[in-house]
């Protein structure tokens, strides 16, 4: 390679140019300038307007104008990510349904009929199979589907050229609070997977408003939740409403801690960029790309490839452990009661005081490394604690069931109450972000220091928030 270089000396460089100079043919410059000023003559046509001309037709612009204005652009950009989390949700459920199928209805009783064949202890075939398997499938199939949805959609609305446009919106409100405009990316980016969401603050340069972004993205309701918020919100808040529109009131009551988080990101990042962040907001040129058709097999690869492949192993990696903890501290016993047990008495009257109980605080504790489990791991420790009969099937086995009926009537076994569902829907959206989030923020800022505020700020308000609306609840007569 070098040899190669080295042979081009300047008087070579220069035949060279010679050479291909009349190899262009002697209007080259002719033909430069003309294409120079036809560009010229096209642009000034789509952007200026004469006082004796009708305005031409400008797609960009006619878009713009809808998307980004006072009076449109906010219900716009609300309907369209209502479209996107109802695709979501909705079509995440036959997936999900298909990968439970296979992997919990055929694989799980194949490895333990394989585990029986060769002899394996109970002990060792509880624990890797009901334990680390178990976790690990309930993640992937209630994991997957949304996300490989979802990172799609997203993307494409990236690729159209529609998010700038959101960042767009939103850059007053963020201003405002102290924060950086591009901050609604990033939140919109966590409502698909948190993870997903602190990565995605690299598109913000500022250190103090990536840091502000990353705190606050916890808030964003992210695909593992989602279900949880669904389920409580269909059992408990739809049953207070005549059927016919049990499942709008049940919709509604979901949009609403949705919103409620989105509230939080703004209170949030107004007390910190006023408080231990306290900084200048910067200034930055927001471009607004022109609309584009999107890549969808381009988008599809790139999406799966580079977010949903790498979120979902990092999910696993955190699921198997969790599975394991959860089968050992149900089925390791200290005087004839398990762990879990102890665990549960121990924290149950600080779980009354929140409106919660210590089977849902202990959930949300071994359930950190995913919060698709938590609804599993209620029901599985409310059939411990409770001797519920007719469902589950062992300590140690997380399981859900397709009544509604009987999901309900094991929780209601559990002493649960309408203030019962309705923390749970709130120490959902604010608790502690889940260990693959947490190891993101650590991967992401490189702070020790950073990643525990990032953790233990959000639990602090869930417990505060909880508490405080149990109290108000239980002043006002609620049960």
């Amino acid at each position: 390679m070098s040899d190669t270089i080295n042979t081009y000396t300047p008087d070579t460089i220069l035949d060279t140019a010679r050479s291909m100079r009349w190899e262009m043919g002697t209007d080259y410059h002719q033909t430069l300038m003309e294409d120079l000023y036809s560009d010229a003559a096209t642009i000034a046509g789509r952007a200026v307007t004469r006082p004796d001309q009708k305005p031409r037709f400008d797609l960009d612009h006619t878009i713009d104008r809808l998307v980004t204005s006072r009076l449109f652009g906010f219900p716009i950009m609300i309907l369209l990510f209502t479209v996107i989390f109802w695709l979501t949700i909705s079509g995440a459920n036959v997936p999900s349904a298909m990968l439970a199928d296979l992997l919990i209805g055929t694989i799980y009783p194949w490895l333990h009929e394989v585990a029986n064949a060769i002899g394996m202890p109970w002990w060792l075939s509880g624990f890797l199979i009901d334990g680390m398997y178990l976790a690990t499938a309930w993640v992937v199939s209630v994991m997957l589907p949304p996300m490989a949805i979802f990172f799609p959609l997203f993307t494409l609305l990236e690729d159209f050229g529609y998010l700038p446009r959101v960042a767009f919106n939103l850059d007053n409100i963020f201003r405002k609070s102290g924060a950086h405009g591009k901050q609604s990316l990033s939140m919109m980016m966590g409502f698909g997977c948190n993870a997903a969401g602190v990565i995605s603050t690299r598109i913000i340069d500022s250190p103090r408003e990536r840091l502000v972004a990353i705190i606050t993205n916890n808030f964003s309701l992210c695909n593992g939740r989602w279900p949880t918020q669904i389920l409580v919100a269909t059992l408990f808040i739809g049953a207070l409403v005549p059927a016919h529109v049990a499942g709008l009131v049940s919709a509604l009551a979901v949009v609403g801690i949705a919103a409620l988080g989105i509230l939080l990101t703004f209170v949030l990042s107004w007390s910190l960029s006023r408080g231990v962040l306290k900084g200048e907001a910067s200034t930055y040129s927001l471009e607004l790309p022109p609309y584009r058709p999107p890549r969808i097999l381009q988008t599809l690869y790139t999406s799966i490839i580079d977010r949903t492949i790498p979120v979902l192993w990092r999910a696993i990696l955190f699921a198997l452990p969790a599975g394991a903890v959860i089968w050992l501290i149900s089925n390791v016993t200290v005087g004839g009661t398990s762990i879990a047990e102890y665990m549960i008495d121990f924290l149950n009257p600080l779980g009354l005081l929140l409106g919660l109980n210590g089977v849902i605080l202990v959930a949300f504790i071994v359930a950190i490394p995913a919060n698709e489990i938590v609804i599993p791991t209620i029901l599985m420790l409310t059939v411990l604690v409770s001797g519920f009969s007719g469902a589950g099937a062992g300590a140690g086995v997380m399981f859900e069931l397709d009544s509604a009926v009987q999901t309900k009537a094991v929780l209601v076994a559990g002493g649960w109450t309408l203030l019962t569902a309705i923390s749970v829907m709130l120490f959902s959206l604010i608790h502690n972000p889940c260990s693959t989030t947490i190891y993101t923020i650590f991967k992401e800022t490189g702070s020790k220091r950073w990643t525990t505020v990032s953790a233990l700020l959000p639990l602090a308000l869930g417990f505060l928030v909880t508490f405080v609306v149990a109290q108000v609840w239980r002043l006002l007569g609620g049960v």
